[in-house]
């Protein structure tokens, strides 16, 4: 049965055993919190801490995404990460799609243990994207590729239309997240769909490329670029759990613990 999209955020305090684990999620452009709210409830329902915000823009009209700036999509994941960091004593990021980049970004400046990502995007295939900064100005939107799922009767409840100011700012973060992907220093899990009709494996590619720390990666067979929605998203959301607690696991056992740092970073 196709369920109505859910744009609200999700919250969940720490209720498991050992030491405090939060989580801070993001979903994607043009999407909300419903794409991946399966994958947050699974994570809370293991006793993890959980903060999956709405991001700026999203959740509205594409005529309000059109206004902002990815700034202000990096500063809403930022600031739930401060607010798992005040409370718990490790802190893992995770997202799909752009919010795969925004988690790749809360890894390159902040201290997290690890990062999960499902179909990240760093590069942009589109052959529009090089004129996109003048584009804006002639083209208000184009048709949005939305709802890239095999399973039947899902909605991840994007935007019909992409803004395309708002696809600048897209590029805009790209450039700016892959200059400092190199600062991840904590080991990230990949899930790469093998179809995905959204972003292509050059986003996967560079990010191997650019990661020093260990990188792992899951391919997924039986579902398309939503896949936190698909076929596959059991196998997502046990092999997150599963990475928390061997990465908490390692670092408790070597009496390590993230260094707490609350300076935002520069908009």
């Amino acid at each position: 049965m196709k369920m109505f999209p859910d744009f609200s955020p999700f919250h969940s305090s720490w209720t498991g055993a050992g030491p405090r684990v939060g989580v801070v999620m993001s979903h994607g452009f043009t999407g909300s919190p419903h794409s991946v709210r399966p994958w947050a409830q699974h994570l809370a329902e293991a006793g993890y801490a959980v903060r999956l915000p709405l991001l700026p823009g999203h959740g509205t009209s594409w005529q309000d995404m059109a206004t902002r700036s990815w700034r202000e999509w990096h500063r809403a994941v930022d600031d739930a990460y401060l607010e798992l960091a005040s409370e718990c004593d490790y802190v893992f990021s995770a997202g799909l799609s752009m919010g795969g980049t925004l988690a790749l970004r809360i890894a390159a400046t902040r201290p997290v243990a690890g990062t999960v990502v499902v179909n990240p995007g760093l590069v942009l295939d589109d052959p529009r994207a090089v004129i996109v900064a003048a584009l804006k100005y002639v083209v208000r939107t184009t048709p949005a590729i939305s709802n890239d799922i095999l399973k039947p009767d899902q909605d991840e409840g994007a935007y019909a239309r992409t803004p395309v100011a708002a696809a600048h700012q897209l590029k805009k973060m790209y450039k700016d997240t892959a200059a400092i992907l190199p600062r991840i220093s904590s080991p990230v899990r990949v899930y790469k769909s093998t179809v995905d009709n959204v972003i292509s494996n050059a986003s996967l590619e560079f990010l191997r490329s650019r990661v020093q720390a260990p990188v792992d990666v899951s391919y997924l067979h039986n579902s398309r670029h939503v896949a936190t929605l698909d076929n596959d998203a059991p196998e997502i959301f046990s092999g997150t759990v599963d990475f928390i607690q061997k990465t908490v696991a390692a670092l408790a056992g070597h009496g390590l613990s993230p260094e707490k740092d609350t300076a935002h970073e520069q908009a």
